[in-house]
């Protein structure tokens, strides 16, 4: 049965050192509070999927040394410019950068979702990304002549961690229509989700909420955390904080602002 942590360090308990750490794209609820916690904790090795992009979160993580790859469609900060951490660490050589596509990391959970040890896809082919990636296999299609088609390993992450709007006692969350979180659930071994606020019924016995509700079979731990997206946004609940993230964008582009950052955002727990 899923744990209501009493904490957010406890409930970040699964996620170890080298762990294979599934995250949602910026605007489908980002565990935000999470990552600052990681940081602060001194998480180490950690090996990113985005699903399918990433910005402020894994930047934040590769800047402050936890990263060691990151698989992704995109990383950057969209209208706030590149993501700078993360272009640091590229040029230096301190991470390893898997470069993928969209329809191709969905796919790739859609296969660990399904259990079974790859999946096909076709829209690769012709794209420079199969050179670079000798994970991926092409082959000849088994049931026609000439008609190549891709190859992708299902992608088993160890946690996937997110933030949404709320949970019951009984661990199962609601994530409204943001249903790639409900993908996430099933391919990795272990979900992590902080939430707004507890509901006080069982969600999946409401008839206007049990259709948007990820069951408590697929969720470790959940901590309430208020807030815990900021500066990006919630759906639905709240909007991201432009000045923050033009703040951000200003002090990550040295080591030093980003340092500067951390002292002031992080380690300080400076409530938005």
């Amino acid at each position: 049965m899923p744990i209501i942590a009493g904490s957010l360090e406890e409930a970040l308990a699964p996620i170890a050192d080298g762990s294979m750490l599934l995250i949602p794209r910026g605007n489908a609820g980002v565990a935000m509070a999470a990552t600052r916690a990681l940081v602060r904790r001194g998480a180490k090795r950690l090996h990113l999927v985005a699903v399918p992009t990433s910005g402020l979160q894994a930047d934040l993580l590769i800047g402050a040394g936890c990263v060691e790859s990151i698989e992704a469609a995109g990383v950057s900060l969209g209208e706030f410019g590149s993501a700078p951490r993360f272009l640091a660490a590229v040029r230096a050589a301190t991470i390893v950068v898997k470069d993928s596509t969209c329809p191709a990391l969905h796919a790739a959970l859609q296969a660990s979702e399904k259990g079974v040890p790859f999946i096909p896809l076709r829209g690769l082919l012709g794209s420079d990304l199969v050179k670079h990636r000798p994970d991926w296999r092409v082959i000849d299609n088994p049931f026609a002549n000439h008609d190549p088609i891709v190859l992708l390993p299902a992608i088993k992450p160890d946690v996937a961690l997110f933030h949404a709007p709320m949970a019951d006692a009984d661990g199962n969350v609601w994530i409204g229509t943001t249903r790639e979180l409900m993908t996430m659930a099933h391919a990795a071994r272990a979900t992590v989700v902080t939430v707004e606020a507890l509901y006080e019924k069982n969600l999946l016995e409401d008839p206007a909420l049990a259709a948007g509700t990820l069951p408590g079979l697929y969720v470790e731990r959940v901590a309430v955390v208020a807030r815990g997206a900021w500066p990006l946004a919630l759906p639905g609940r709240y909007e991201r904080d432009d000045a923050h993230l033009a703040e951000y964008a200003r002090l990550a582009a040295s080591a030093d602002g980003f340092a500067s950052y951390l002292d002031r955002y992080v380690h300080e727990r400076r409530a938005a």
